[in-house]
């Protein structure tokens, strides 16, 4: 303004040169343009640091300590917050499972999620029929009012999908922005921020692209955590397999015998009663000891609170009772008596030892376990070697190795897996087998 001021002043007392003048006003101009320049780049500047706090808290959200559920609470609370929305949902579609989850976020909630399961059939209904399709509805009405890209290029889509009406009505659509998330490349899921609160601006091209953005962030975190839930079911689902297993060799079996037995024994009582007392007396033996098989199975069960300061003792304790139990010989090295470790990777170490040597005494007909744990700077090594018959096969191999191939134990190898670990199964059919687990500590 100075500047400007400067030459209206000479100008009107005639004492300006044409060049002079030109000069004058170039200046001017080039002083507004970097104010102006400043003021943009600063503006730029600004956006930028609330963005990348905004994808700090979204990704703090994604913690696998919390679980699954609480994730996503936290994840669909801060959309719901950052564009206004009355809810946010995310839809995933398991395909082993052959169902979609709906995890459902009204704004202002804090109460656990618990996600709605519905049929593939439905998955039209809720994840579209394009799952590239990046889409805005401001309005659902008639032919309604919307914009959309296809992901992929960013072309603008001539014919927006439209949510079915029975879905609109079920949800209680009146507007919406929707994009997809990636598992291992491919869309298997979507975002939807449903009814821009009364009173706020429609959403705009800028919310969509910025909602697209926040989706590619998270999709990387969103599949380890979708992937650790994976792998816990298929734990679960490989304890109850043996669990069943356990129930159906082991105690159903006595008891299919002790009633046998029993029917045996009522029809010689007339005749035999000498023989049938001593039958009963070997009859409430084998009822106590199976007593005792189940209390120490309803133990096992029991969840662990395994810390890291507690489970040298745990492994000792445990390695106590094996040997009061079993005829086998067991040796437990372990080389620090203070392990430095998360709990987490403790719990499923500590349940790994403790399978792996119930595997042993039921299955390997070995006269001997040596169990060594060592721990360094970087990684956490679990060793059980035994003499018995080993596995099936005969060679060294490791987990993924193992799954391809359909062998060994599904249990362990899952628990491995969850905490970042590598196992290694080398078998001599006959002569033992060596289990070893390796868990990374960075």
């Amino acid at each position: 303004m100075l500047a400007l001021g400067l030459v209206l002043f000479t100008v009107g007392n005639g004492e300006a040169h044409l060049m002079r003048v030109i000069g004058w006003l170039a200046i001017t101009g080039g002083t507004f343009a970097g104010g102006a320049g400043l003021a943009f780049l600063g503006d730029l500047s600004r956006r930028f640091a609330t963005q990348n706090a905004f994808f700090s808290r979204i990704s703090a959200t994604m913690n696998v300590e919390q679980g699954l559920a609480e994730s996503l609470r936290l994840l669909l609370e801060e959309l719901a917050m950052a564009f206004s929305a009355d809810e946010a949902l995310l839809l995933y579609r398991d395909t082993d499972l052959e169902r979609i989850f709906l995890w459902r976020l009204k704004s202002g909630e804090s109460e656990r999620l618990i996600p709605e399961t519905l049929p593939l059939s439905r998955t039209d209904g809720f994840l579209l029929d394009d799952m590239e399709a990046t889409l805005c509805w401001n309005s659902l009405v008639g032919p309604g009012s919307g914009f959309g890209w296809d992901r992929r290029d960013g072309r603008p889509l001539k014919n927006l999908p439209r949510i079915p009406g029975p879905t609109q009505t079920e949800l209680k659509i009146r507007s919406l922005m929707t994009v997809a998330f990636d598992q291992a490349g491919a869309p298997v899921g979507r975002f939807f921020l449903l009814n821009g609160r009364k009173g706020q601006r429609p959403f705009q091209k800028s919310d969509l692209a910025w909602l697209e953005r926040i989706a590619q962030h998270i999709s990387p975190s969103l599949e380890n955590i979708f992937l650790l839930r994976h792998l816990r079911a298929r734990a679960i689902e490989s304890e109850r397999s043996r669990i069943s297993r356990d129930l159906h060799d082991g105690i159903l079996q006595t008891l299919l015998s002790v009633e046998i037995q029993l029917d045996v024994l009522r029809r010689r009582v007339p005749t035999t009663p000498d023989q049938a007392i001593s039958g009963l007396a070997n009859l409430q033996q084998t009822v106590r000891n199976e007593g005792a098989e189940l209390r120490h199975m309803v133990t096992d069960l029991r969840p662990l609170r395994v810390q890291s300061a507690d489970l040298v003792d745990l492994m000792r304790g445990f390695a106590e009772r094996f040997r009061n139990e079993s005829a086998l010989a067991l040796d437990l090295l372990i080389d620090s008596a203070e392990l430095q470790s998360p709990d987490r990777i403790c719990r499923e170490l500590f349940q790994i030892y403790r399978e792996a040597l119930n595997n042993i005494k039921k299955h390997a007909k070995a006269s001997h376990v040596v169990v060594k744990l060592t721990q360094d700077d970087s990684r956490l090594t679990l060793v059980v070697d035994d003499n018995g018959e080993g596995f099936s096969f005969a060679g060294k191999f490791t987990g993924d190795e193992l799954d391809r191939l359909r062998l060994g134990p599904i249990s362990i190898k899952e628990r491995t897996r969850t905490v970042g670990g590598v196992l290694t199964i080398e078998s001599n059919p006959g002569h033992g087998a060596r289990l070893t687990i390796e868990i990374p500590l960075a």
